[in-house]
């Protein structure tokens, strides 16, 4: 959307309110989505004057990040320089500021293959008639959209139709009077620079239902039904770090819950990036069972896939029961010391049992490549030009089975945590992304510094776009995830740590 209306009003108001705003809570927006249509999917609203100490933190990290002592002065003048190539200069202190209110808002109606449309930007005005006198100066550069006033607020609309509905919505029903959106807007983040909701079951039903029938049964049996979820994201700057706090109403009986950060804690040391989770036995078992109720497409029939598996000496659901958490992980510097592997914890010896039995019926059966690995460890590795250098390993051991690209990234995660050298948990930058996520238990980390050194030996050095995100990307330190859930509703955090 490059007209140049856009380029001045909808742009200073949406940029500079979710680059360089303040405050987005629940409550000050309520005017904004009493003027959305109803149904609206995905709606995004924040405070577009910042102040006191959200300003401070905005600029800090421009600061550290971009190396600019004021966001929103660097917003304003890519703004005006841009309107300029466009043949309609915007003075925004002259034009637009003097009207720009505190709040605004876009919504988007309809989701159409990987594109929007339906979209619409809410600007409040503290001067109509000066914002009158904006609209008339540029009418005539729109290129199709239509921008007027409802109320008090500039309404910047794809069409003279969506126009409409805002001024309908105004004056009678509204995405701000739908429970559905009530309810979840309430969980965003206090002092948030802008929150973003989105309603998932609607974006699924304009598209007709379209989710792959497998896909849709295992989110069910974990607890998730896609149909009725929704979602609100906040963004929350901090001095070093920004945060993205996420909410979602899984629309299920239960969202899988349990924590996993032992578990991540204990990976390898030599591991740029990882992610853990737990509490997923029961929805796993429940997923095998449907599975086996209903068979798998045409490979197998109904009720004969636990029976089968059961004929080859491996018992699903005792494997299911046995695992606890899972993790999995990255590590390495370049391409040819790429790897990484995934590690679950598990009780019992069904786990173990199994490994030993699938290796042996793979050898029976003759497949090309498959090698045990030897006394040491019990398992398996796989061979094949599609799987590169390394091979596909499965390894099992008391307590831990692992399934890594090459063996020596296998063996790290079937042995780590149990004082075979440094874990993830050594590293000064895993410290300080616990640290940030407060309570919150960490799922999930990467750190900055070792994924931008593999970056930079994997993508070209002519490559313009990551010339120009490098000198960003260093100023990242980490990346933290943490996740907690009660009854349907699932919360997350991630926070991207700056130095």
């Amino acid at each position: 959307m490059k007209s140049r209306l856009l380029i001045a009003a909808l742009a200073a108001a949406t940029i500079v309110a979710l680059i360089a705003g303040c405050g987005g809570s629940s409550s000050s927006g309520s005017d904004l989505a009493s003027m959305a249509p109803p149904g609206t999917p995905v709606f995004v609203e924040g405070t577009l004057r910042p102040e006191g100490e959200l300003k401070s933190n905005v600029d800090a990290i421009a600061k550290q990040v971009a190396g600019v002592d004021n966001l929103g002065d660097l917003v304003v003048e890519e703004l005006e320089g841009e309107a300029e190539k466009e043949g309609e200069p915007v003075d925004f202190a002259k034009e637009v500021e003097p009207w720009l209110g505190e709040r605004g808002a876009a919504f988007f109606e309809r989701l159409e293959g990987e594109d929007f449309s339906g979209t619409g930007v809410l600007v409040e005005s503290t001067d109509t008639e000066a914002t009158q006198e904006f609209i008339d100066k540029h009418k005539g550069h729109m290129e199709g959209k239509v921008a007027g006033l409802v109320g008090d607020f500039l309404v910047v609309a794809e069409d003279q139709k969506i126009f409409k509905e805002v001024e309908e919505a105004s004056e009678g029903e509204a995405l701000g009077d739908e429970d559905t959106f009530t309810k979840a807007i309430s969980a965003a983040s206090d002092g948030s620079l802008a929150d973003v909701y989105v309603d998932v079951g609607g974006l699924i039903d304009q598209n007709g239902g379209q989710i792959d029938p497998e896909a849709r049964k295992i989110l069910q049996k974990a607890g998730i039904d896609p149909s009725e979820a929704t979602a609100v994201a906040s963004i929350v700057p901090g001095a070093e770090q920004i945060a993205v706090e996420l909410s979602s109403d899984l629309g299920g009986e239960e969202a899988p819950t349990g924590d996993a950060s032992k578990l991540l804690g204990e990976l390898p040391g030599g591991a740029f990036a990882g992610f853990a989770v737990s509490g997923f036995a029961e929805q796993l078992n429940e997923l095998i069972d449907s599975l086996d109720e209903e068979g798998v497409g045409s490979t197998v029939p109904p009720h004969q896939l636990k029976k089968g598996m059961k004929q080859f000496g491996i018992d699903l659901e005792g494997i299911a029961e046995s695992l606890q958490e899972a993790a999995v992980f990255a590590s390495g510097s370049n391409k040819s010391s790429l790897g990484g592997a995934l590690v679950v914890n598990t009780k019992g010896d069904k786990a173990t049992e199994a490994v030993e039995n699938v290796g042996v019926l793979l050898r029976q059966v003759h497949v090309a490549g498959v090698t045990a690995l030897g006394a040491k460890y019990n398992g398996f590795s796989i061979h094949s030009n599609e799987l590169g250098e390394k091979p596909l390993v499965v390894a099992a051991t008391e307590g831990r089975l692992a399934i890594g690209y090459g063996l020596p990234q296998t063996v790290a995660g079937l042995t780590s945590g149990a004082g075979n050298g440094k874990t993830l948990s050594d590293d000064p930058a895993y410290e300080d992304a616990v640290g940030s996520l407060g309570d919150t238990p960490i799922s999930g980390f990467a750190d900055g510094a070792a994924a931008l050194k593999l970056a930079d030996a994997l993508i070209p050095g002519s490559d313009e776009g990551f010339k120009k995100a490098k000198k960003y990307l260093k100023s990242i330190s980490f990346l933290a995830l943490g996740s907690a859930s009660q009854g349907e509703l699932a919360t997350a955090k991630l926070i991207v740590g700056l130095k």
